[in-house]
Formats: structure tokens, sequence, C-alpha cells
């Protein structure tokens, strides 16, 4: 990686404003943080700038509040569970800007951390004011990214605060930028990309970007269906997502560069997407046209299985099914297990299905599990993020 990290530049005494990606799945019922992976993934950056004296202040979105401050998206759950992790006490302040968040800042000692309250409290952060972006970059004398799964916005907070502040990128921004590199530059090969979730129309860049370095391609998940009816399958009442052309045109690309396409022999269907619903394992010369596709099949399972085994790295995104239904779920979780026990470089490429991995205690199983879903796809589409694009080159002086 070609940025600056924190360990190019001296961060003693100084007050470094971080951004990190703390937007933690939280349960409806308890209020309760569910999964704290993303905290935790920003720990090495934390401990760092605490062992060397640096005034950390971190400021991180919880989920979309929509500009309107609230109770149900205040961040005082995940300052508590930061202060429990690093067995020191988080300060959570009343806002994330203005003159009571400068006064808790100013009176911050080396070494302690204060946390700033949800940056999508104001509307400003998702528009990229700059107004905003100058607020919050006057309460730090160096500006650090570790949120990698945000650093393809252009929000305020991740590329706005640069014009204003020596901005550099954290541990954990540096590990993804890394890990996902590897996957663009030199994958050791047999190489295999397996997909699900809804839509096609997320994965085409990626796809196109990385089609002369992969060699097999697997198709699971709502996505499937559209390219089973693209080889004009019955799909029953399976979500589309308009992408049938799109899919056409990849299946060409496989073919043309010589691309192993994996897709499903049999799929789950059900007549209710809901935990109530009768299942059935069809073959996909057999999907009713009243039913819905909710899961791949056993048959599918086995046949992704022998596929990717023969790799030597593998990339997956996106579950197999509905995996908020339990009874939706088995292809993903199966899936899962493989992948964890394969002879190969394993990346997770963030979003549910990191989630997933971490739910099922398999994510240590795994080489990389990426922070950032929507990021991830976009770095290995060849796609500049913002936010690493605006950190300091490290040909820089600072």
């Amino acid at each position: 990686m070609n940025k600056l990290t924190i360990r190019d530049i001296d961060v003693s005494g100084k007050r470094v404003l971080v951004r990190v990606d703390f937007n933690v799945p939280v349960s409806y019922k308890t209020g309760e943080i569910t999964d704290d992976s993303r905290i935790r993934a920003s720990l090495p950056t934390i401990d760092y700038l605490i062992e060397r004296g640096a005034k950390v202040i971190l400021c991180s979105h919880l989920r979309r509040p929509e500009g309107k401050v609230s109770g149900e998206y205040s961040l005082v759950i995940v300052a508590n569970r930061l202060s429990q992790i690093i067995r020191q006490q988080v300060t959570l302040t009343n806002d994330c800007i203005g003159p009571e968040v400068e006064k808790s800042i100013a009176d911050m000692k080396n070494g302690e951390v204060v946390l700033l309250e949800n940056l999508r409290f104001h509307a400003e952060e998702e528009k990229g004011d700059d107004s905003f972006a100058k607020s919050l970059a006057q309460l730090g004398d160096i500006f650090v990214n570790d949120a990698f799964g945000t650093s393809h916005r252009k929000h305020a907070s991740i590329v706005g605060v640069t014009r204003y502040l020596p901005s550099v990128a954290g541990l954990l921004l540096e590990k993804e930028i890394i890990a996902l590199g590897r996957v663009l530059r030199n994958p050791p090969r047999p190489f295999g990309v397996l997909l699900g979730g809804a839509k096609v129309s997320d994965k085409v860049a990626m796809l196109d970007n990385i089609m002369g370095k992969v060699d097999t391609i697997i198709i699971g998940g709502g996505m499937a269906a559209t390219f089973l009816k693209a080889q004009f399958y019955e799909v029953g009442l399976s979500l589309l997502d308009d992408s049938i052309d799109i899919a056409t045109d990849l299946i060409n690309k496989t073919t043309i560069n010589n691309v192993k396409l994996v897709l499903p022999d049999d799929v789950l269907v059900t007549d209710t997407v809901n935990d109530r619903g009768k299942t059935e394992d069809v073959s996909i010369s057999n999907i009713p046209a009243d039913k819905h596709i909710v899961d791949i099949g056993t048959l599918t399972i086995t046949k992704f299985t022998r596929a990717l085994e023969k790799c030597r790295t593998v990339f997956w995104n996106g579950p197999m099914g509905i995996y908020e239904i339990p009874q939706f779920s088995e292809g993903t979780k199966s899936i899962a297990r493989i992948i964890a026990n394969l002879h190969a470089i394993t990346i997770i490429g963030g979003g549910s299905t990191s989630e997933i991995v971490t739910e099922m205690k398999l994510a240590d199983k795994m080489t990389f599990v990426s922070t950032g879903g929507g990021a991830s796809l976009k770095f290995l589409s060849g796609e500049t993020l913002p936010g690493v694009e605006a950190l300091l080159d490290k040909d820089t002086t600072t």
C-alpha cells in the first residue's frame, strides 16, 4: 500500500481523530450488540495510539438515524463495550461537534480515549458538507482512517476532514488493502469466487475486473435465480433484479475467458417466505411456478464443495439462501464450514458474510475476514476508494 500509516508519524501527545466503523449489529429486542467484531477489528490501531500517548478521539456512525438525534441510535452501547474490551474508560461525548465536545477534548490526557456521538445525527455527514468536516477536523491534530467499510463513501468524516488535517491509514485499513490487493495482483491459482446474495448488479464490475485472474465462479443465493432464468429455467416466484441481460453477458464472458461457471443443480423452494413455510428440495429443471427459491439444495452443496476443494484461493461474498430464516440457512452454514476447512487462502468479503462466519465461530479459521461489504466489492472492481485516495502518499513529507 502506497499510503502513510500511523507507523509513519509521531502521534505522542497529539489529538488523533480516528474514523472507525463501529456500525455494529444491534438486537431490536434487547438493544444489545450481537456481534462486536467490528469494534475488535480496530483494536490494533486504538492500542497502538494509546501505547504511544496519543489522545484518541474515535468517531463513527451507527445505522441510519437520517440526520436526527435518537437514543435508539446512540453510540453509548458501543462506548460501554469498548470500555470493557480495552479495560479502560471510554467517554462518550454528547455530540460529535460543538463547544461542549471541544471542551471534552481539551480536558483529555495522553492515552485517554473519547468516542464522539453518532456522526449521522447530523445530515451533513452523509452529504459530505465542508463546514461539518471542518468542525470535526478542529478536534484533532492528525486524522486516521481505519474505517475501510465506509471508505467508498465521500462522507465528511471520510474525505472532508482530510482537507484540514494530515491524514494517514490505520492498521485495519492497511490490513484490508493488503489482503484484498493480493486477490487483484497475483492470487494463488486455481482461484475461485463464490457469490451469493440477491443482486447480480452489485457484483458485475468486480467480476469484469477479475475475469482474467479467476478460474471458477460459483453462484448461489438469490442471484442464482437470475442466472438460471438467463438459461431459460423456470424460477417460480423468486425475486429477479432485472439483471437477466447482465447475467447472460457474464455467462458469455466466462466461456470466452475459459472460466468455469458453477450453478446450482437443485434448490430449496417454499410457498411462503417465512419461518412457517414448507420446504422442498427440487431439481432446477422442476422448480414449481408458484414457489420461491430460498436456498441451495443438498446436491448443490456437494457440487460446490468439489469445486471449492480444487481452489488455492477462495473469495466469498453473499449467503447461499435467506440466512435470516433458520430453515433456509443450511446451505450457507454448510458452505461456511467447508470453506473454513479448505487448504487454501480464504477471504470473506465483508457484510452479512462476515457476520455469518463470526456468528458460527469460524472467523479465526479463515485467512482474512473483511469488515467492508460494499467497499471490498468496489475495491475488487478496480475502483478507487475516495477514503483511501484522500490519504497522504508514502512519498509525502509530514
